[in-house]
């Protein structure tokens, strides 16, 4: 979201002898940095790209994603079935982690009104349905626009249209 203007003023906060620590994330390819015609990496500056140090990152594994899902399980007091982690799991896999581990307290609610000791994967799929992850509120969203008040429709308007001239 920086502009040109914006890391031009960086650049001097840095060159600062109280300069700050700055953290950039970005996940721009080589694309035009904004308020110019000039295409960089990233889209930042090269001059500023130069005192960066990047750091690269990948997504996480299932391994990893199981061991997360299992240290906040631990950490929210919840005990839950091993195919209810695999699930969660898969999940994660589609949507994201931060919804699955929204997911898991739901879940333990959910067991909790049942009258269950251990979240089953029945207590998942139950919570997964009621509450809706960002594509799937896209998605509901878009097939229901036009029942919600104040809904702005998109029009979709063909460029070669004689009539619009």
């Amino acid at each position: 979201m920086l502009d040109i203007e914006c890391f031009s003023f960086l650049n001097r906060a840095l060159e600062n002898e109280m300069a700050p620590i700055l953290v950039v994330a970005t996940n721009r390819g080589i694309t035009t940095i904004r308020g110019t015609n000039y295409k960089s990496p990233h889209g930042i500056p090269i001059d500023f790209l130069d005192r960066l140090l990047i750091i690269s990152t990948q997504p996480f594994t299932e391994g990893e994603i199981r061991k997360i899902l299992d240290i906040r399980c631990d950490e929210e007091g919840v005990d839950m079935s091993e195919d209810a982690k695999v699930l969660l799991t898969k999940i994660v896999t589609e949507t994201s982690l931060r919804y699955a581990i929204q997911l898991i307290t739901a879940a333990a609610l959910a067991c909790q009104k049942r009258k269950g000791k251990v979240v089953e994967m029945e207590d998942i799929s139950r919570v997964y349905m009621l509450f809706l992850d960002v594509k799937r509120s896209a998605q509901y969203l878009m097939e229901y626009q036009n029942q919600y008040m104040f809904s702005e429709e998109v029009k979709q308007v063909e460029e070669d249209d004689p009539m619009r001239s």
